[in-house]
C-alpha cells in the first residue's frame, strides 16, 4: 500500500474513505456473481455497475481503493499541474497589461490543495460508498486458489465470474545506484512539502513531461534526460516539437540521447553520471523523479492457480477480455493493452456485460483517446497517418494551425495545431491530433465522430460557437469540403454562372 506522507489531516480524510483503520470485511456469502480484485478504476466501475444491476458482488483491495488515479496519478497530478499553471499565469500577465507577480509562491500550500482536494473526492471511491452501493468490501491482500474461489483475510469467496484489475506500478530501469538514492515516482512525488531547487526527471514520456513543466513553473532547475531524439515519442513529431519548445521556454533542460550509466546519493545530493553523443557528462540533484513506465500487478495473487495466463507485459485475455480461465476476466491497466485511467472504465463497462450476461462486447471495438496535460497539451485519437499507410490505408491529412483559430490568437494560445486524417475520397475521420491549451476538453469532438461514423461533411455543416478553440475542428472540415472543388467542379460552376447571368 503506497505510504501517504505527511499524513495531514487531508491524508487522514483520504484514509478514511479508501482504507478506513477500522475497517471490518463482511462475511462472506455462499457465492459471488461478481469477485473484483482491485478497487482502482476498472474495479470500482466493475463492481458498481453489476451491484446496480443487482448482483452479488465482492471488491477487494489489498491498498488504497480509487487505485493510482485518485491517490497517486489523475487526481494528484493535475492538481499540482493547475497549481503549477497558476504559478506561471502570475508572473506572465505583463503581456496581458495585468500587473506581474513577483516572488517563489507557496509550494506547500499548493501542495496542500491538492491533498485536500483529493480528499475530498475520494469519498466517491471510498469503502463506506461502495458499502452503500450493497458491494461486499474486503480490505486485505485476496489470492486465487482455484479456478473458482478467492481468498482475502482467511474468508473463501466463491463466484460465478471474476475480474482481476489489479493495475500496475511505476518501473524503474536497471540503473546502478538508483534503488539506494531515494528517486521518487509517480507513487511518492505528491508528498513532496518543500520545492526541490534542483528537479532531474529520468523519462520524457507523458509523465515526465507534466511534472518536469510543473517544476520549472514552480521554480525548480529541471533537467529532463530521455533515451529518445525528442519528448513524447509516441506522438506526431510535430507535436512533440511544440511541446519541447514549450517546456525550453519554461525554463526546462532536455538532454535527449542520454543513457544514465549511474545515480548516487552522497549528503541528500543524487549525483547523476550519464553518456550521450556529445561525450559523457554529470549532473546533480536534489530530488530525483524517474518516469519511465508502467509494470502491471501481477505478483502474488494466484494467477496459476487459476489458471490465468499472464508476464511482464500483463494478463493475457481475448478481444472479450476473457482470460484463459473463461470464469475470469481482466480489465484496465493489468491487461496488455494502453494504460489510462478512461479506458479501464470502459473495460470495465464491457466485462460486465461479457461477465454476466452475453459476452458480446469486444474491446478491439474501443476508439481510444488519450492527453498528455503539458501547456499546451497534445491529445489523440484513432490512427496515426503512419498507422493507416501501414494498414494499407490511403490517408489525406489536414492541417489547421491555431494561428488561424481567433480565440487561440486572443488567449494568446496559438502556438499549436489541430491534424485531422481522412481516408483519401472520403470525409471518414482515420484519426486526430490537437496541440492546444485545452486540447483534452476539445478531442471529444472527434472522439465521437470517429466512434459514430460522422464525417467531416456533417461537422462542416455543424455550427461552431464563435468565438472558441474548437472552432479548430470546424475549419478542418471546411478545409475538406474545399478539397471537393476540383477543376472538373470549377468548370461545371462556370458554365452554371455563365447560365445564371
Amino acid at each position: 500500500m503506497p505510504e501517504l506522507s505527511p499524513r495531514d489531516e487531508h491524508d487522514r480524510a483520504l484514509l478514511a474513505n479508501v482504507h478506513p483503520p477500522d475497517w471490518v470485511n463482511p462475511a462472506p456469502r455462499r457465492r459471488y456473481h461478481l469477485v473484483v480484485v482491485g478497487a482502482g478504476t476498472a474495479g470500482l466501475v466493475s463492481a458498481a455497475a453489476a451491484a446496480g444491476l443487482g448482483a452479488k458482488v465482492a471488491l477487494v483491495e489489498r491498498g488504497l481503493m480509487g487505485g493510482d488515479c485518485l491517490n497517486v496519478g489523475c487526481v494528484p497530478s493535475k492538481g499540482v499541474i493547475r497549481a503549477a499553471r497558476a504559478f506561471h499565469a502570475a508572473r506572465s500577465g505583463a503581456a496581458f497589461g495585468a500587473p506581474g507577480a513577483d516572488g517563489e509562491g507557496d509550494f506547500a500550500a499548493a501542495m496542500a490543495r491538492m491533498r485536500r482536494l483529493r480528499a475530498g473526492i475520494s469519498a466517491v471511491d471510498g469503502a463506506p460508498r461502495f458499502r452503500s452501493l450493497g458491494v461486499d468490501v474486503f480490505l486485505g491482500h485476496g489470492r486465487f486458489v482455484g479456478p473458482d474461489a478467492l481468498e482475502v483475510g482467511g474468508a473463501r469467496l466463491g463466484f460465478r465470474r471474476a475480474v482481476i484489475a489489479s493495475g500496475a506500478r511505476a518501473a524503474a530501469p536497471p540503473i546502478p545506484g538508483l534503488e539506494g538514492s531515494g528517486y521518487l515516482t509517480n507513487e511518492t512525488i505528491f508528498s513532496l512539502e518543500e520545492l526541490p531547487r534542483r528537479f532531474a526527471v529520468i523519462g520524457a514520456g507523458p509523465i515526465g513531461c507534466e511534472m518536469a513543466q510543473a517544476f520549472a513553473r514552480f521554480g525548480s532547475e529541471v533537467t529532463v534526460l530521455d533515451a529518445g531524439a525528442h519528448v513524447l515519442p509516441r506522438e506526431d513529431p510535430d507535436a512533440a516539437r511544440v511541446v519541447q519548445e514549450a517546456l525550453a521556454r519554461d525554463g526546462v533542460r532536455y538532454l535527449p540521447e542520454s543513457r544514465v550509466l549511474e545515480v548516487r546519493r552522497v549528503d541528500g545530493v543524487r549525483r547523476i553520471r550519464f553518456e550521450r553523443a556529445g561525450g559523457a557528462g554529470k549532473i546533480e540533484a536534489d530530488a530525483l523523479l524517474v518516469a519511465v513506465g508502467r509494470a502491471p500487478n501481477v505478483e502474488d495473487l494466484g494467477l496459476e492457480t487459476a489458471g490465468v495466463e499472464y508476464d511482464a507485459s500483463g494478463v493475457a485475455v481475448d478481444a472479450k477480455l476473457r482470460t484463459r480461465n473463461r470464469r475470469i476476466y481482466a480489465a484496465g491497466d493489468v491487461v496488455r493493452s494502453y494504460k489510462f485511467t478512461h479506458l479501464a472504465d470502459a473495460h470495465a463497462r464491457i466485462v460486465v456485460q461479457n461477465a454476466l450476461f452475453a459476452p458480446t462486447r469486444k474491446a478491439t471495438d474501443l476508439v481510444v483517446p488519450w492527453c498528455t496535460y503539458t501547456s499546451p497539451e497534445v491529445a489523440h485519437v484513432g490512427l496515426y497517418e503512419r498507422e493507416a499507410r501501414e494498414r494499407g490505408i490511403e490517408v489525406e491529412t489536414l492541417t489547421v494551425p491555431l494561428r488561424e483559430v481567433d480565440r487561440a490568437v486572443l488567449d494568446g494560445e496559438d502556438e499549436g495545431f489541430l491534424r485531422v486524417h481522412v481516408k483519401r475520397g472520403s470525409d471518414r475521420i482515420l484519426g486526430a491530433t490537437l496541440v492546444a491549451e485545452h486540447a483534452g476538453e476539445t478531442i471529444g469532438e472527434l472522439c465521437l465522430a470517429i466512434t459514430a461514423g460522422i464525417g467531416l461533411g456533417r461537422i462542416q455543416g455543424t455550427i461552431h460557437p464563435y468565438p472558441t478553440q474548437a472552432e479548430a475542428i470546424r475549419k478542418a472540415a471546411d478545409a475538406w469540403r474545399r478539397t471537393k472543388l476540383t477543376p472538373s467542379a470549377r468548370r461545371l460552376f462556370a458554365a452554371w454562372f455563365r447560365l445564371f447571368r
